[in-house]
């Protein structure tokens, strides 16, 4: 049986990045496995007009080759697209158009397989490698391998007392992630809620906002957020993805990194300052002829769901007034966003993965929870920082494994590209280094 360098299982931007960076590379042998029938990213999301909240560089390989065949301006030269893009000048891609250039490169690389569900994963001691059992055409396949890449992704959040609410047929109960497929249902109805703070819920609510007097739904936003933060994009914000900052992020202890944790969540998850000001300018626009029938509702916490007059119930806490009230709606969009799952099929290789006292991942700074064998691609949001995330460390991300697989650096690996210092001097007599760029 043929055994493979590595096996990446779950085909996202990440591990689909990492396909087409070891694509040249012929001394490795990876295999990449996706229980899905095709690439699809986030396809309840596809608005028409939503883009990324990053340029086209954080695309799958730019950052660490600008040369590879697998970019998105060859995607766009390709496909016919590039002057429009160009003349267009607006560097943030559309994400419908993100989503077929990823579903592009996948159609590209023979060692990208879809339709393949990876039932569980076992080691052997004597061998030194770990056996795959997969799902394939409805038979089941083994699949050798000295490493595994864990791409499996992020799974919708969905609060615990909404959970059989949204499971129910018909439900009017629906997570953010299949707010397209469910969007015709919920516009046949008298009254929608929106819950949640970050872009998802932004731009669902716009979206439902334009259409509020064609269908004559109330419309409503309830978000826990003091108010309608704006993601933070300014300069010296950015350099908080960068390879420094991953340095300091993860030599602090874990508690001091789980409060930054939840301080720094507006960095990134917060709303685009346009689609901030667009959603006023129609608010403002509908309020000429008469006062909307729609509210936002900052400092607000959803505590529960319950069957309601108009469809549910729900009841709320306004957080800095420890004020309860209930709000009717017949309608309810979670944009709770996503997290991390532990997929079930490590069961079996558990005890070889290094694990913290809480019990989520280890993750070392090479991006390994198995020192050489397994790595992860965006579950270390805890370890690493608001990086883990962000498509455009994905390409640094995948240069490190790929430098711990091969044992030598086949992308060169930026290490120092900060202006700014995130620690003090390992001294107090040290004098500060000269930051990149600096004059001497």
């Amino acid at each position: 049986m043929r055994i493979h360098d590595f096996i990446g299982i779950g085909v996202g931007p990440f591990n689909l990045g990492l396909a087409a960076l070891t694509a040249p590379i012929t001394e490795l042998d990876g295999l990449f496995l996706d229980r899905a029938e095709r690439f699809e990213w986030h396809p309840g999301m596809m608005l028409e007009t939503a883009h990324l909240q990053v340029p086209f560089m954080a695309d799958l390989v730019t950052m660490a080759d600008p040369t590879s065949p697998y970019s998105f301006l060859n995607y766009l030269k390709s496909a016919g697209r590039l002057y429009p893009f160009y003349i267009r000048e607006n560097f943030y891609p559309l994400r419908t158009e993100y989503s077929r250039y990823c579903a592009w490169v996948a159609g590209q690389l023979p060692n990208v397989r879809f339709g393949s569900d990876v039932v569980s994963v076992d080691y052997d001691d004597g061998a030194r490698l770990y056996r795959l059992t997969v799902t394939e055409g409805g038979a089941q396949v083994q699949y050798l391998t000295r490493r595994l890449v864990l791409g499996t992704g992020t799974s919708p959040t969905v609060p615990a007392h909404c959970a059989a609410l949204e499971e129910q047929p018909g439900s009017g109960v629906v997570h953010s992630g299949r707010y397209l497929e469910r969007k015709a249902q919920l516009q046949t109805l008298e009254s929608i809620t929106v819950v949640g703070s970050g872009q998802s819920a932004a731009e669902i609510y716009y979206d439902l906002l334009q259409d509020m007097d064609a269908h004559g739904y109330r419309l409503d936003w309830v978000t826990r957020s003091p108010r309608f933060f704006p993601l933070e994009y300014t300069k010296l914000t950015l350099e908080l993805t960068s390879p420094e900052y991953v340095d300091y992020f993860h030599a602090l202890p874990a508690d001091q990194r789980e409060t930054l944790g939840k301080v720094q969540k507006q960095l990134y998850k917060g709303i685009n300052a346009d689609l901030i000001n667009e959603i006023y300018d129609l608010l403002y626009l509908r309020s000429v002829e008469s006062q909307p029938r729609t509210s936002l509702y900052t400092n607000v916490a959803l505590e529960n769901v319950t069957p309601g007059k108009s469809g549910y119930e729900l009841a709320l806490t306004h957080v800095e007034q420890g004020h309860a009230f209930t709000l009717d709606t017949a309608g309810l969009v979670l944009a709770n966003g996503y997290s991390y799952r532990e997929p079930a099929f490590l069961a079996g290789i558990g005890s070889r993965i290094a694990r913290l006292p809480d019990g989520k991942f280890d993750v070392s700074r090479d991006y390994s929870v198995t020192p050489g064998e397994i790595f992860v691609q965006n579950a270390e949001l805890h370890t690493h920082g608001f990086s883990a995330p962000d498509l455009g460390m994905g390409a640094y991300r995948n240069s490190v494994i790929i430098r711990e697989m091969l044992g030598w650096e086949y992308y060169p690996i930026e290490e120092r590209i900060a202006f700014q210092h995130f620690g003090a001097p390992v001294r107090a007599s040290d004098a500060p280094q000269t930051p990149i760029g600096a004059a001497l």
